[in-house]
C-alpha cells in the first residue's frame, strides 16, 4: 500500500477484525437470530465495527439492525478471539449484555429473530456455544 500524497510505501499488517456480539436478556429469556448469509444457523446479534464507531456503539446499532430493539447496555462481559472463532477471517469479538422490551424481529442479516432459554438454545454458530455457557455459568 502506498501513502497517496507522498508515495511512501507502507507497511502491510494484518490484524483482527473487531466485532461486537449483544446477549439480549428480555425477561422471557435471550434474543438469538438465524443468519440469512453464511455461516447459517443460529447467533447472538452481531457483527463488523464500523470505522469511526465506538464498540458500545456498534452493539446498539446492530441489536436494532438484525433485531428491531432498543436496547440497553448493561455492561462489557468478555472479549473473545480464538483465530478459529469466525472461519472467514481472524475477528475479535467484545461482547456487551444489554436488556431490553418488546419482541424481536429477523431483519437485516437476520432471518428471524427467537427468545431462548438455557435449556432450549439451538446448536449455535462461531463460538457463541462457549460465549453462552461462559454467560450461563456466571463467568463473570
Amino acid at each position: 500500500m502506498q501513502c497517496s500524497r507522498c508515495g511512501y510505501e507502507l507497511p502491510s499488517h494484518r490484524n483482527p477484525v473487531p466485532t461486537v456480539d449483544i446477549i439480549i436478556e428480555l425477561p422471557q429469556g435471550i434474543v438469538l437470530i438465524e443468519r440469512k448469509n453464511p455461516p447459517h444457523g443460529w447467533a447472538l446479534p452481531g457483527g463488523f465495527v464500523d470505522y469511526g464507531e465506538s464498540f458500545e456503539q456498534a452493539a446498539v446499532r446492530e441489536a436494532k439492525e438484525e433485531t428491531g430493539l432498543e436496547v440497553t447496555l448493561l455492561r462489557q462481559f468478555h472479549t473473545y478471539s480464538n483465530p478459529d472463532r469466525d472461519k472467514r477471517l481472524h475477528t475479535a469479538s467484545t461482547v456487551f449484555i444489554a436488556k431490553a422490551e418488546g419482541e424481536p424481529q429477523g431483519l437485516d442479516d437476520a432471518l428471524q429473530a427467537k427468545i431462548f432459554r438455557r435449556d432450549t438454545l439451538p446448536p449455535l454458530a462461531f463460538d457463541h456455544a462457549q460465549i453462552l455457557a461462559d454467560y450461563f455459568s456466571g463467568a463473570y
